[in-house]
């Protein structure tokens, strides 16, 4: 059973990294419209927090969303067309990178605005409790949301009603082009201890570590609804938007990336419990072709149709 759920969570990073990458050429070859930005090495906060939740389950995030929106299970063919802006997209090609969601996977939204995901989740998690289902609303985001007067306030409101939300930050020490010392002047850690709700940090860039400590998270807040907060120290490899040259980055920072790569720490685990290496082989070709496949499909699908694209946004507007 460990060595299954060690190649599911390894399998659903990869197809992360890959559904990236594809995106990173498209970019470059101005296929997509408006920013891009990329979570690669970042894939095993995603991976493993989704691994403990199921459909009703809700996921708010940011502008660095695409990771966990795939790790909720959101199909591939309607992902890439969104962030294409074709029709057939999460959301009829309206969103796009920064606004993709999807309700039928508990999937409420990326976000463009830092911190914009925390009041939508916190609000979620209300109506879970009531719900009383045991289910949980979790929200991705930012050292460099910390800063933001919406995590206090939500943090405060998720503690004094014991709403069953999960704050999970990915800290990857930057907050755009300035170091998170920069941005705030204290820590989660005596944040949460100031709102007296239960905090843990992992190494974010191992998913067992991740997956282990976000189930005992999730299965005590759905025993008994209360928030919790997730620090997980991660790396992003990519500049803040597709572009970023990172100059305010060093060389030994720049050079030391590889060593923290998720995938790598994961099949270098994996390997030391008698995963062989043709099975690694295999499930990148099979994700490389489910990949292509979702992209084809995607770039051949029709663009909105120019009457209908106030629908949804104006009462009474659109095609009959």
């Amino acid at each position: 059973m460990t060595a299954e759920r060690a190649k599911s969570r390894y399998s659903a990073m990869l197809r992360i990294r890959a559904s990236e990458e594809a995106l990173q050429k498209l970019f470059a070859d101005g296929r997509i419209p408006g920013f891009v930005h990329l979570s690669i090495g970042q894939e095993a906060v995603a991976v493993g927090v989704s691994s403990c939740l199921r459909d009703a389950d809700t996921v708010s995030s940011n502008h660095r969303g695409h990771g966990h929106t795939l790790a909720k299970g959101v199909e591939l063919e309607p992902f890439f067309a969104e962030i294409l802006g074709r029709e057939t997209g999460l959301c009829r090609g309206r969103g796009g990178s920064m606004h993709v969601a999807d309700f039928s996977k508990g999937m409420l939204g990326a976000n463009g605005i830092v911190g914009a995901g925390l009041p939508i989740t916190t609000g979620s998690a209300l109506a879970l409790k009531l719900l009383g289902k045991g289910d949980i609303a979790v929200v991705y985001f930012g050292d460099g949301a910390l800063a933001q007067g919406l995590v206090h306030e939500c943090i405060n409101l998720s503690a004094l009603w014991s709403l069953p939300v999960m704050f999970v930050c990915e800290n990857n020490g930057w907050s755009e082009f300035s170091p998170t010392s920069r941005q705030m002047a204290t820590s989660l850690r005596k944040l949460a201890d100031a709102f007296g709700v239960e905090y843990r940090a992992v190494d974010g860039n191992r998913v067992s570590e991740v997956a282990a400590t976000a189930e005992t998270l999730v299965a005590g807040m759905r025993k008994a609804p209360a928030p919790a907060i997730l620090e997980c120290a991660t790396t992003r490899v990519r500049g803040h938007f597709e572009g970023d040259r990172q100059d305010y980055r060093t060389a030994s920072e720049i050079q030391s990336l590889p060593a923290r790569d998720p995938l790598s720490l994961a099949r270098a685990e994996m390997q030391v419990e008698g995963v062989p290496p043709d099975w690694f082989d295999e499930v990148a070709k099979q994700i490389a072709v489910e990949v292509n496949n979702a992209v084809a499909k995607a770039l051949t699908a029709p663009p909105p149709i120019d009457a209908d694209l106030a629908a949804g946004v104006y009462a009474g507007m659109g095609s009959k």
